[in-house]
């Protein structure tokens, strides 16, 4: 007996797919506003070699960038959104490339920008925003353009970086298009005969089945096929972490960890602290989560495949969309009238992508194009756990749909170290009000199991996503060639250090990290844990002070971009410049391990 296929794009019901009719009515009307805009770059390329000229004339410029900015954003967003519905349609393929040279193209001309506020000081930017009031909402970005002087290259040698962009690109979009394009999984069948589908969407429910011949098969015939890739993904890997490297030593960075987190805003110590603190710290526990799942389900061995096994393998809640909608719109009704506006409108007005079809990106993510409205991508399994992952995606929706609403385009985002925290607030706030229903014991334990898998995702799959980048930049700036080999030893190795003898790690486990695209975005992983640091205090905070609470909280998310991460966690009440709020996440998630402990 063969399990249901997976659909393609065209015979999908129209309900569970976005309205990207809200972006764009149709595709030619998409075709024309990109045409369109690149007769709109010269709003902004007629003040180059002009911006030291007056407050007036940096204000025009920085306005009508802004104005660029948001269309551009709109018609990225569309191809990019058309790709990840489906990576295997040519057109969409065809679009998504055309809008990368359509932004490699404006990214060179408006170089000017940049490299013409590096010109001034800080003594005339201050003069001109005193002279042009309107200047202060811009002030932020003009400090953190004068913050990287020291790293500056000339205005040509950046105009010619700016028009390799689309280039620089090339590694995440290769291992993007292989993934959702050419990779194919063979099913797998088990003993009773029956035969499974596999494709990278449906691999981590696999990885979550109560039924171990399932899990562990699903598993083999998935890292086969990974494997017959490593050697490509490597040496798309180590491009994009080449490209970097280079770019950090013209720049007179003394490494390339130093440029990135000089992005982020972020400094050395807030960096290790993160990976350190909760390597080392959090690992008694997991080992002691890993012994218990062993032990309750009956395991001769716990090998890596099996970590993600329901610890309650006869309890998996089934819940349908519309019943995670109504669970997810209660739970979250402390956040008031406002925010509340926007997930209903999330989760009623075609926000969310969640079917499964051939060609969807794997995975979940919220895209939120400035002006119009956020959009989710995620696939649906009507399972309970889908709530916990539509409720993270709707905590981005929710902050930068507040952020867009008080701020400029220039202002929404803020730095990565605090983008997670918003997302992990919904789901710490959804497990709050299950709890806090007349529950029995099972279904109490299951939320903590579900919370359990948060800290999980964020505190130690994600922290060991930024450990792999944290040894790998290091042999890199060092000379060392990155290639399979040493990318699935260290993965190996750091793994080995982190389960220690709780868990097998076997050859597969070495390819893990193929499976995420953020080793393609800088050093994105560890900010989850970050992010999930700042949440949990701040959850805490609510719980216990109500109101102040949450209006710090909103106030932490409207203001998008105006404040370096160390500020705006502060906003929230969280001080992240010392190890504190760090360990006592880490013995929150030890506390519900203990819980765990008691209940069986």
């Amino acid at each position: 007996m063969s399990a249901k296929k997976t659909l393609t794009r065209a015979e999908i019901p129209v309900e569970q797919t976005w309205n990207l009719k809200d972006l764009f009515e149709t595709e030619d009307a998409w075709k024309t506003e990109m045409e369109g805009l690149r007769k709109e770059i010269e709003t902004v390329t007629r003040y180059k070699g002009r911006l030291a000229e007056s407050a007036g004339t940096l204000l025009d410029c920085l306005l009508a960038q802004d104005a660029l900015n948001e269309r551009v954003m709109r018609v990225t967003a569309f191809a990019h959104l058309r790709q990840s519905e489906d990576g295997s349609d040519p057109v969409n393929q065809s679009n998504s490339a055309r809008v990368g040279g359509l932004l490699s193209e404006i990214s060179a001309e408006t170089s000017f920008i940049k490299s013409e506020i590096l010109e001034l000081d800080k003594e005339t930017v201050d003069r001109y925003i005193q002279e042009k009031p309107e200047l202060e909402d811009f002030r932020k970005n003009l400090m953190d353009v004068l913050e990287t002087k020291p790293h500056k290259l000339s205005p040509e040698a950046e105009e010619v970086l700016a028009a390799f962009s689309e280039i620089h690109q090339a590694p995440f979009m290769i291992y993007e298009r292989s993934k959702t394009s050419d990779m194919r999984f063979s099913s797998f069948t088990v003993k009773d005969g029956k035969e499974y589908p596999l494709t990278f969407n449906s691999f981590p429910a696999y990885e979550g089945s109560p039924d171990t011949e399932v899990r562990r098969k699903a598993y083999e015939s998935f890292t086969e096929t990974l494997e017959q890739y490593k050697h490509t993904y490597a040496a798309t890997y180590a491009t994009e972490v080449k490209k970097q490297v280079t770019e950090a030593r013209l720049r007179n960075y003394e490494s390339v960890t130093d440029m990135l987190l000089h992005e982020q805003e972020v400094s050395q110590k807030m960096y290790h602290n993160q990976l350190d603190t909760i390597q080392s710290e959090l690992a008694p526990h997991m080992r002691r989560f890993a012994k218990l799942k062993q032990r309750m389900l009956g395991l001769e061995t716990m090998r890596f495949c099996d970590l993600k096994a329901p610890l309650d393998p006869e309890f998996d809640p089934p819940m349908t969309y519309d019943e995670a909608c109504s669970l997810i719109l209660d739970s979250l009704q402390v956040m008031g009238p406002e925010y509340m506006e926007f997930m209903e409108q999330g989760v009623r007005n075609r926000w969310v992508d969640r079917a499964d079809n051939v060609g969807k990106r794997s995975g979940a993510f919220c895209s939120s194009p400035y002006g119009v409205h956020p959009y989710i991508l995620l696939t649906w399994h009507d399972s309970m756990r889908d709530a916990f992952t539509l409720a993270h995606e709707l905590g981005h929706a929710g902050h930068f749909a507040l952020a867009g609403r008080y701020q400029k385009i220039s202002n929404t985002r803020p730095s990565r170290y605090f983008i997670e925290a918003p997302s992990t607030m919904n789901e710490m706030l959804l497990s709050r009000h299950i709890l806090d229903q007349p529950n029995d014991a099972r279904m109490r334990r299951w939320v903590i199991l579900q919370s359990l898998g948060t800290y999980y995702h964020n505190f130690v799959t994600h922290i060991l996503e930024g450990e792999l980048q944290r040894r790998i930049y290091e042999l890199a700036d060092n000379g060392t060639p990155v290639t399979a080999q040493i990318l699935c030893e260290q993965k190996s190795d750091l793994l080995s250090d982190f389960w220690g003898d709780s868990v097998e790690i076997d050859e597969g486990a070495g390819l893990t990290w193929m499976r995420q695209p953020h080793y393609y975005m800088g050093l994105y992983p560890y900010t989850y844990s970050a992010g999930l640091t700042a949440s949990t205090a701040a959850a805490q905070m609510i719980q216990e002070e109500g109101q102040p609470a949450v209006d710090r909280w909103l106030s932490a998310l409207k203001a998008g971009g105006t404040m370096k991460p160390l500020q705006l966690m502060q906003q929230a009440g969280v001080d992240m410049s010392t190890p504190e709020p760090i360990q006592q996440a880490v013995a929150y998630v030890g506390s519900l391990v203990d819980e765990l402990e008691k209940s069986f």
